[in-house]
């Protein structure tokens, strides 16, 4: 494999390494946020205290074990987010957007691995013993 081949692949494969981690690290904001969407829905729609109208059904160890209704209100906060799932809703929107393009440069950077790695298959296993670097 020439030089400016073998280069040219290190360089691609470097790209596609820090385009995986950017892919990895915009898909975990976009979980964060859906999950502070669902906080906010959660928040402002509250499910009906659990145990009521049920208690005399079950076991009184069982019983004894439902939370407060405040307990659980704790851990959705007090506060209504309602208010925040617009902008919620318009930053998943821009990470989604952000993410389809780090995908796409992801997909063009591994045709162009592909493409460089065709041109001279026999040198593709000298290559891949080489720690990855850009120094």
């Amino acid at each position: 494999m020439s030089p400016l081949v073998a280069r040219n692949v290190r360089d691609l494969r470097l790209d596609r390494r820090a385009l995986r981690a950017e892919q990895a690290r915009v898909g975990w904001w976009r979980r964060l946020v859906k999950a502070r969407m669902d906080l906010a829905v959660a928040a402002a729609a509250q499910p009906q205290p659990l145990g009521e109208g049920i208690a005399f059904h079950l076991p009184l160890e069982v019983g004894l074990d439902v939370p407060r209704p405040s307990q659980l209100g704790e851990v959705l906060g007090g506060d209504s987010h309602v208010d925040r799932l617009t902008d919620l809703r318009a930053l998943d929107a821009q990470l989604a957007r952000y993410e389809a393009g780090v995908q796409e440069a992801l997909r063009t950077a591994t045709d162009r691995l592909i493409g460089s790695l065709a041109t001279d298959p026999a040198a593709t296993a000298a290559w891949l013993t080489q720690p990855l670097s850009r120094g």
